[in-house]
């Protein structure tokens, strides 16, 4: 206990094996073992002094997801459940177990039930020990008692409580154990804090001529705490340290089917999300084909050519920056929340990456679909069945790779704030070397790799060639008669033999940036303790 700034919470991140930058000096045994903490977390809990969980979670389904990660594999689902239950009672959350987490002072659980729900999900893990980070703080005298009598409740079930607290009222400065010989005991409504302050101030040990830490050397209970120190710096005779065969409870597939499932009821509860970016396809989408309505066979003179490829590169620039966009909040609220799942030693970040990854791919299939029903037909392209799919397939991957790199930005940028102004770089250069505005056989050579760096342009290519790549068509372009196909290889570069290899190359940019994203979210670490 103590004031503010005076290093508890610095000495309780030391002890559970949070902190993540200064010095740390010394060894922690567990006993008598040097502490593992990959190890460690396995046995015990970690309660933030910060209740961070998935807004779009309901309290039950908070602590299932714990349980399932981080209980026994061998346990048995009923034993899961039942367990659950006597947390949810011991921690009196079964009354709002179907309450969605909400966001902080916006909506969902109070302050005091943000940080019993804390409580909860550490202690669903069945740990043997639980760090408590200032379980009170914020809260009124009420909230705070209603929070100590949560966690009396989990000490009275045998497991070992370590826990900072400041300001304390009466009432939870008597739930600790307390007893320094010669201090005199606190009068009868008298402020805990202030008496703590008194009995503890250097003005105190002066009136009374004593050095408390003196005293403290002097004491048996200093003897006998040295003693107990040596006798635990040492393991029993006999015993072998704490091992797991497995840094984590669950194999990935569990982790990964667990992850999925948490995104996936966080998706579907995110109307605000995922129907917005429906409506803005479905409207984008009827712009554009009342724009550029029946264009797609009117080929008398390259503008026409030009204006559907126009109409290609607006829809792929146009949709994926909104799809890589808008992803930037949801992304950066949910890694705070990994942050403390992955320290808890819950899942690997390859297994948290690919199941963000993946829970997108069937929204991204919607946005692909709407856009081809609506803009296709009202284009007037070419109605071949295979024409049709190369279509969808370049915009599934064109929405799939903008919205893994707006992942990736977020991954490797303290905020979403940092990863939009980051993005507006890439935005530039996918626009610049897509070429349409500047076509491939007019880029200087010094810079031509950065167009076959460009996804953008892989995109646009794989668009027109397969649409138009094999029309034999005779147009007039600048003044001379020539086919369609030939107009795509003078003036774009793009040759429709090239197909299969372009189509290839297509795919891997969304694989690549999966790749990059799921490094940098287990790699890079932007909480600093």
């Amino acid at each position: 206990m103590g004031v503010s700034g005076a290093g508890e919470t610095t000495l309780l991140h030391v002890l559970a094996g949070r902190k993540t930058s200064g010095y740390i000096e010394g060894e922690i045994k567990i006993g008598g073992f040097p502490k593992v903490q990959e190890t460690f977390a396995r046995v015990s809990g970690y309660r933030e002094q910060t209740d961070i969980h998935s807004s779009l979670i309901r309290v039950e389904g908070s602590l299932i997801f714990s349980a399932t990660l981080r209980l026994a594999p061998d346990i048995d689902s009923k034993t899961k459940a039942q367990f659950m239950n006597e947390v949810l009672e011991t921690i009196e959350l079964d009354s709002i177990k179907d309450s969605l987490v909400g966001i902080p002072g916006v909506s969902g659980l109070s302050t005091e039930q943000r940080k019993r729900l804390t409580i909860a999900v550490e202690l669903v893990s069945n740990p043997s020990i639980i760090f408590m980070d200032e379980p009170t703080t914020g809260l009124d005298a009420r909230a705070a008692a209603i929070v100590m009598r949560a966690v009396k409740n989990v000490a009275d079930t045998g497991r070992t409580i370590v826990c900072t607290i400041h300001q304390p009222s009466i009432g939870i400065f008597e739930s600790f154990d307390e007893h320094v010989p010669g201090v005199s005991k606190i009068r009868e409504n008298y402020n805990p804090a202030t008496w703590m302050l008194e009995v503890t101030s250097s003005a105190t040990e002066a009136k009374l001529g004593i050095d408390s830490a003196q005293v403290y050397k002097n004491s048996a209970l200093y003897e006998n705490n040295k003693e107990l120190v040596k006798q635990l710096n040492a393991p029993p005779p006999g015993s072998r340290d704490l091992h797991f065969l497995n840094v984590f409870a669950q194999n990935f597939p569990r982790q990964f089917g667990a992850c999925l499932w948490k995104q996936n009821l966080s998706y579907w509860r995110n109307p605000r999300y995922n129907l917005l970016r429906i409506l803005h396809t479905i409207v984008s989408s009827l712009i554009f084909g009342i724009l550029f309505w029946k264009q797609g066979k009117k080929l008398e003179n390259q503008q026409n050519l030009f204006n559907n490829f126009g109409l290609m590169y607006s829809s792929v620039i146009f949709l994926g920056i909104y799809n890589c966009s808008s992803v930037f909040p949801n992304i950066s609220r949910e890694r705070t929340v990994m942050y403390r799942e992955r320290f808890a030693g819950m899942y690997s970040s390859g297994a948290y990456s690919l199941a963000q990854v993946i829970i997108e791919v069937p929204y991204i299939f919607v946005q692909t679909a709407i856009y081809v029903i609506i803009t296709y037909p009202m284009i007037g392209f070419y109605g071949s069945a295979w024409k049709t799919f190369w279509c969808f397939y370049s915009m599934f991957c064109a929405l799939l790779y903008f919205k893994n790199l707006g992942l990736l930005l977020v991954s490797i940028t303290p905020n979403y704030h940092i990863a939009t102004i980051l993005s507006s770089a890439f935005y530039v250069v996918f626009n610049l070397f897509a070429g349409f505005l500047v076509p491939k056989p007019r880029i200087p050579k010094w810079w031509i790799w950065f167009y076959y760096m460009i996804p953008t342009s892989w995109t646009l290519n794989c668009l027109l060639t397969s649409q138009y790549g094999d029309i034999d068509k005779t147009m007039v372009a600048f003044g001379e008669r020539t086919t369609v196909s030939t107009i795509l290889k003078d003036c774009f570069g793009f040759h429709h033999n090239q197909l299969p290899l372009v189509r290839f190359i297509l795919i891997l940019f969304p694989v690549v940036f999966v790749c990059l994203f799921g490094f940098c979210i287990g790699r890079l670490n932007f909480q600093k303790r």
